[in-house]
């Protein structure tokens, strides 16, 4: 069990970067935070959301509570497959780099269908090639493009059933944020699109606009999102105890261990065992069940997952 010390709800020690990346992540969150609408809820509306639901489970989220809030995973969590895969895409196809590049970006995704995880070396690999890709290219160019590339491949990829967990908390007045080591600047174009408040992401650096091809302390992942929420719960005065957190992965146990509600969603096997030992709600868009206390195993999508597979075998066939 001592193995396994970090997946308890205790706190895992963070390293400098870690914590670096969770602030800047915060910081850029906050400067980038959508308009809030400050019309006040109608009453039947508040009436409405406080209800029981039918599930006979306490209702959730509590109206007017201002000082919670909720934060959302991006990948396999609100969005089908990884953002940053399909960000690639969209450059690939207005010639920000070569096939063998996207190749590689279409086997990590296909391996991030099959197992549903985050597999550190394909992570690596593919923040490396998006830094390297970036590198001497302006933060508003990549803005303007990554708009156009979320209604080529990201729109129609939401999960629904996530999407309704989020506009929840947005009808009870709370504010929503997307959690996720996709670049800060993607994480916000999805966060705008989808009504949301804004996004925590990894942070690029860019001096004068232009960006450097180097990370403000690390991207994201595991225990800096962890950092990221507590940095920003502290600048917005949440309560973390009342404040919900979503994630598919057990990477996010951190994460979700902060927070009085945590949620698995679409969880991989070991979160799935995790949220079950802890008594954690589940659901599972995969199957279009629902999981209230029991995660559903879930094919993850075998069709989409061969045409993936398919389609990566077929431009590594192109290159001989």
């Amino acid at each position: 069990m001592a193995a396994l010390g970090w997946l308890t709800p205790r706190r895992r020690p963070a390293t400098a970067r870690s914590v670096l990346a969770g602030e800047a992540a915060a910081e850029a969150a906050q400067k980038a935070t959508l308009p809030a609408d400050e019309s006040p809820l109608p009453a039947d509306a508040l009436e409405l959301l406080t209800a029981v639901e039918e599930t006979a489970e306490p209702a959730f989220p509590v109206a007017g509570d201002e000082r919670a809030a909720a934060f959302f995973d991006l990948d396999n969590t609100v969005m089908q497959g990884a953002a940053l895969f399909h960000f690639g895409r969209g450059l690939y196809k207005r010639k920000f780099f070569q096939r063998r590049e996207l190749t590689r970006f279409a086997w990590q995704q296909a391996w991030f269908r099959l197992a549903g995880v985050e597999d550190p070396e394909h992570m690596q690999d593919a923040r490396d090639s998006a830094l390297s890709i970036v590198k001497g290219h302006r933060v508003s160019e990549l803005m303007s493009i990554g708009e156009e590339i979320y209604d080529e491949y990201m729109a129609d990829r939401i999960w629904p059933g996530t999407r309704a967990l989020a506009e929840a908390h947005l009808d009870a007045g709370q504010k929503v944020w997307l959690v996720t080591a996709a670049p800060v600047e993607t994480a916000t174009i999805i966060a705008r699109r989808l009504g949301l408040t804004g996004a925590l992401g990894t942070v690029a650096e860019s001096v004068d606009g232009v960006y450097t091809g180097r990370l403000v302390g690390e991207p994201l992942h595991g225990p800096a999102k962890a950092e990221a929420v507590r940095a920003l719960a502290a600048a917005e005065g949440l309560d973390l105890d009342r404040c919900a957190a979503y994630s598919d992965s057990h990477n996010d146990i951190p994460m979700l261990s902060l927070v009085g509600h945590p949620y698995a969603i679409n969880p991989d096997s070991k979160l799935r065992k995790h949220a079950r030992a802890l008594d954690w709600r589940l659901r599972d868009y995969r199957t279009g069940r629902k999981a209230a206390k029991v995660g559903i195993p879930a094919a993850a999508g075998v069709g989409a997952l061969a045409g993936g597979t398919a389609a990566a075998v077929a431009l590594h066939r192109r290159r001989r």
